[in-house]
């Protein structure tokens, strides 16, 4: 059966373009151009993936508003930011409401096929692994599945973005060794990063962390430079 993928945007012209890549592509899509359409359709249904604008018509911020209600009743669903609004603030915003990527527009319709697929795979690969089919590796208290991006703590999981996984990943690759700050924005597959962007990216994961565990300290700042992963908590 084939993926859903829910598109929300209110340029007519782009939604179109965006429906017919896609459904080229062997998904079933579904567009809405506004926030309360968007609201409705995902009452009755809720797609496998979502691609949102974040200003739609005289709202600046639906695109956010959406999120939060789609994460509300699904929180693994894979969504996509697809917008004008390139801000680090906005970025920022938008992984931390729990967004899978954040892409800026204009883009190569063949790049965003390709990112949807990704997603995609991943999310079934989360789904396997929740279901027994783990490929996880332990690292100290913390178990780190590579390929369905999940992780846990002291067996208790932790809810990360797949930018935030992307980056603990790299920091635990060789505990102890310092990651500097240019491979960190390499493994955010992002954009416009620079320091402050992983420093709150960091501060986001270790507050995931120290949700289940206050006295977590196995992230160390090296002044300067970048991030280790300590193999002593």
């Amino acid at each position: 059966m084939a993926k859903c993928i829910a598109i929300v945007e209110d340029d007519p012209d782009q939604r179109n373009n965006y429906v017919d890549a896609i459904t080229k592509k062997g998904y079933d899509v579904v567009a809405y151009s506004n926030r309360e359409e968007a609201l409705t359709g995902f009452e009755r249904e809720l797609p496998d993936l979502a691609i949102l604008d974040i200003i739609l018509g005289d709202e600046v911020d639906a695109g956010f508003e959406i999120c939060r209600d789609l994460l509300a009743k699904s929180p693994s669903l894979p969504v996509i930011f697809l917008t004008e609004r390139i801000t680090e603030i906005d970025k920022i915003s938008g992984l931390r409401l729990g967004a899978w990527d954040y892409l800026p527009k204009p883009i190569s319709l063949t790049y965003l096929a390709e990112r949807i697929s990704s997603l995609l795979r991943i999310n079934t690969a989360r789904v396997e692994a929740s279901g027994g089919a783990s490929t996880a590796k332990m690292v100290g208290d913390m178990s780190i599945d590579q390929e369905a991006l999940l992780v846990s703590w002291k067996g208790q999981p932790i809810n990360l973005s797949g930018t935030e996984f992307r980056m603990l990943a790299k920091l635990v690759r060789v505990p102890g060794h310092a990651v500097s700050y240019d491979t960190l924005m390499n493994a955010t597959m992002q954009s416009l990063v620079t320091n402050n962007t992983i420093n709150t990216h960091m501060r986001n994961i270790r507050k995931k962390f120290e949700s289940i565990d206050p006295d977590f300290d196995c992230i160390k700042s090296e002044y300067g430079y970048g991030y280790r992963w300590s193999a002593k908590s």
